[in-house]
């Protein structure tokens, strides 16, 4: 039983992976690669993925459809909040003033945090509203691409 378990996780993890960077983001798997990728001059999204059911299910359809936008960010990254933790944990050390949230994601330019949508602005909400608010901070903070 413990091993169908285990399996499924895995699939599910897999399957979330993939679905981030399929739409274009940039895997972040070591607190060096968020560093190096932090350190970009410019907009950066970060997304920190979770297989979280229901928020992860609105928030990585909301980070694909985000980026269908004039302005957008220079650079798209994700972090896998319990899978990749070390990556995660630096990743969130950038984020100060905003408690630990899975699936979120966090706006940075040149390295300094802009905003952040938090999991209680995606849990309970659908899609297009997580897209609208991801929008309205692009529209703030980056520039047309």
């Amino acid at each position: 039983m413990n091993m169908d378990f285990n399996f499924f996780m895995n699939d599910v993890v897999r399957q979330a992976r993939q679905e981030i960077v399929t739409a274009g983001y940039t895997e972040l798997t070591t607190p060096e690669e968020v560093e190096d990728a932090f350190s970009q001059k410019g907009t950066t999204l970060v997304m920190v993925n979770s297989v979280c059911g229901c928020a992860g299910g609105i928030a990585r359809p909301a980070a694909a459809h985000a980026l269908h936008y004039d302005k957008r960010p220079d650079h798209v990254v994700t972090v896998f909040a319990g899978q990749d933790k070390e990556a995660t944990e630096k990743a969130r050390s950038f984020f100060t003033g905003y408690p630990p949230s899975s699936p979120s994601f966090a706006l940075l330019k040149d390295g300094k945090l802009c905003t952040m949508v938090e999991r209680h602005q995606i849990e309970g909400h659908d899609p297009m509203s997580v897209v609208l608010t991801l929008q309205n901070a692009f529209e703030e903070y980056c520039e047309e691409l």
